[in-house]
């Protein structure tokens, strides 16, 4: 009897101690979400004064026969998946190299993670001073002293240009995690395995695929999945580079603050949310598969 009652005593302690913190969580997440639903089926007005009329699922089906909606669509995915794909390589790669001792290795993953934890809004300026058309070091180097451009493009008024400059500008600023959560991992690798591998004569690519990635995996599909989700909202690097890439976050901003039409920019967060929920139910399963494996 008494460890029954010291077991629904520390329950009640607990749930007092989790009561500020699922107060936030409902404040902060919930609420923000359950009210943005119920805005998707109004025609709200910018002014709260006013009042909001119910169009039921119009705003979806608004959303349903907008080309432009499929457009960014399609291009939040080709962004998503590029930067994701080549920031986690790029990430990995890195990784293995540094997974070894060698001087001054200390300093060289302080400088790497650099990219990763300095604010967007100085990395950007940076950039545009780079890619600027008339003074940029990057129309410098390509037009005057290597001679690979011809005439200096214009990085920014271009919208293929500038995709290229914003994913680039995504995997180089987003590849530290990845490196930090690789390396983290493939020091915990066994080195017997290794040995083991050079005895039998496997190849550089043998070990790697028979050794380091079944190790890495779980930890791989985590930062995929993470790295998809933080991509696919993207929204502060995009808008302050160029606004020639109209990616579902630029998309949903001028939606809601340019048209001021914040019933269908909620139903496009909506939208997205769902969209977001498969990918992170079919990469949680894969997960579990892999880790039960």
């Amino acid at each position: 009897m008494k460890t029954i009652a010291k077991k629904k005593s520390d329950i009640k302690l607990a749930l007092v101690l989790l009561l500020p913190a699922i107060l936030l969580v409902l404040l902060l997440v919930a609420y923000p979400m359950l009210s943005n639903i119920k805005i998707s089926f109004f025609d709200q007005p910018i002014n709260p004064r006013l009042p909001a009329d119910f169009v039921g699922f119009k705003n979806y089906s608004d959303i349903m026969k907008d080309a432009a909606f499929y457009k960014s669509l399609g291009l939040t995915i080709l962004y998503t998946v590029l930067t994701v794909i080549g920031s986690t390589g790029l990430g990995l790669a890195i990784a293995l190299f540094f997974n070894r001792p060698f001087k001054f290795r200390k300093t060289a993953r302080s400088l790497i993670i650099l990219s990763y934890v300095t604010p967007s809004i100085s990395l950007v300026f940076a950039w545009k001073y780079m890619f600027n058309n008339s003074y940029g070091i990057v129309n410098y180097l390509g037009t005057d002293v290597f001679h690979i451009f011809k005439n200096a493009p214009l990085w920014f008024d271009n919208p293929v240009s500038s995709f290229l400059v914003v994913v680039i500008f995504a995997i180089w600023k987003y590849f530290p995690y990845a490196f930090i959560s690789f390396l983290a991992i493939l020091q915990t690798i066994d080195k017997s395995l290794f040995e083991a591998a050079d005895i039998d004569g496997a190849t550089l690519w043998q070990k790697f695929k028979v050794v380091t990635l079944p190790a890495i995996m779980p930890v791989l599909l985590t930062v995929l999945t993470l790295r998809f989700i933080w991509m696919f909202y993207m929204f502060t690097d995009v808008f302050l580079l160029t606004n020639k890439v109209n990616i579902l976050g630029i998309y949903l901003y001028e939606t809601a603050f340019a048209f001021n039409d914040l019933g269908k920019a909620s139903s496009i967060s909506v939208i997205l949310f769902i969209i977001l929920f498969i990918v992170i139910i079919v990469a949680r399963k894969r997960v579990n598969l892999n880790g039960s494996n």
